[in-house]
């Protein structure tokens, strides 16, 4: 595995880091999830992702994810980054939703409790909050970091204005922005524009989610919607619309290249969202180690051609999904 420093800080953060956003909660297949996890452990992924609402059910992944440590890797815990967010519906009534001091803190402590952990490595925001003050919300990450809930916190899904003013506040409190997070991909290329600049400017580290745009920069779709794929499940977050015959024929292009680069389309996606200097990291979801292992290897081939690059940029044209 390789290690970036994020940011400007002395944190460093494996290339790829595990999500548990599917696959580890309790409608899920607890061994497989404890398999990927020690899986990851044994190659180096150091960082493990988390949020208070991921599951099915909320917060069953960071239930499963305690149990797993607790039982497998409770020594090693000084060699792990554990990350957890609050911010998304947790619980019914006004208090378990949004961005305010009362909901984060109540977030916190749930989320140490459920995975048996005295503090998080890094705490997210995730997301912003427009009907709550945004001092509200960063000195409640200030105060979690001084009371040891927390090593370092980070934003998730902030638009750049609202980002500026919160990376300022907390940088005033000397609790500078670890690392902002935010989906990042060939199909996603907002960051470029928007984000990159503002981190880097602050100092703070980057790291994408949904590198493989749910399954699309993969060879998943090119013949179809596979029963059991996040397309074809009604609930998820990638619809059977959003499989588009346009994209699909990138993809198709985009897959010949990675063959000849002698990689799979996922390991070539991921080179490619991994290529930019301010990206510290990647956060991959897996449904079985397969997948897992096919991802990591995309960091055997991690360089690009300039052409390559301009032959990518030729066949995306600007796509988004």
């Amino acid at each position: 595995m390789e290690y970036s420093y994020c940011g400007n800080s002395g944190l460093q953060l494996p290339k790829i880091a595990l999500g548990l956003w599917h696959n580890f909660g309790f409608a899920d297949d607890f061994s497989a999830a404890t398999d990927m996890i020690l899986y990851a452990f044994e190659q180096g992924v150091t960082h493990f992702d988390l949020a208070n609402n991921y599951g099915p059910p909320p917060g069953s992944a960071e239930s499963n994810f305690g149990e797993i440590l607790r039982d497998n890797l409770a020594s090693h815990r000084d060699e792990m980054i554990v990350s957890s967010k609050a911010g998304h519906l947790m619980w019914n009534g006004p208090y378990g939703d949004g961005s305010s001091r009362k909901y984060l803190m109540a977030s916190i402590d749930r989320s140490l409790k459920r995975t048996g952990l005295e503090y998080f490595d890094i705490f997210y925001s995730h997301r912003y909050d427009a009907k709550t003050p945004l001092e509200e919300t960063m000195q409640a990450l200030v105060d979690i970091v001084r009371q040891g809930k927390a090593l370092y916190v980070g934003l998730s899904k902030y638009p750049p204005a609202q980002a500026i003013i919160a990376m300022n506040y907390l940088a005033d409190r000397d609790v500078p922005c670890l690392i902002f997070q935010d989906k990042y991909s060939m199909f996603n290329r907002r960051p470029e524009k928007e984000i990159f600049g503002i981190v880097e400017g602050f100092g703070s580290g980057f790291i994408a989610f949904s590198p493989l745009a749910q399954g699309m920069l993969t060879n998943k779709y090119l013949n179809g919607i596979p029963e059991h794929s996040r397309a074809a499940d009604a609930t998820g977050f990638l619809r059977r619309d959003q499989v588009r015959p346009d994209l699909i024929e990138k993809v198709i292009r985009l897959n010949f290249m990675a063959s000849n680069r002698r990689q799979t389309m996922a390991e070539m996606a991921l080179a490619w969202a991994l290529r930019d200097h301010r990206v510290t990291s990647l956060i991959v979801g897996a449904r079985n180690v397969e997948q897992l292992r096919d991802n990591l290897k995309a960091l055997d081939n991690p360089l690009f051609s300039a052409e390559e690059l301009a032959e990518i940029d030729r066949v995306l044209n600007g796509a988004e999904l």
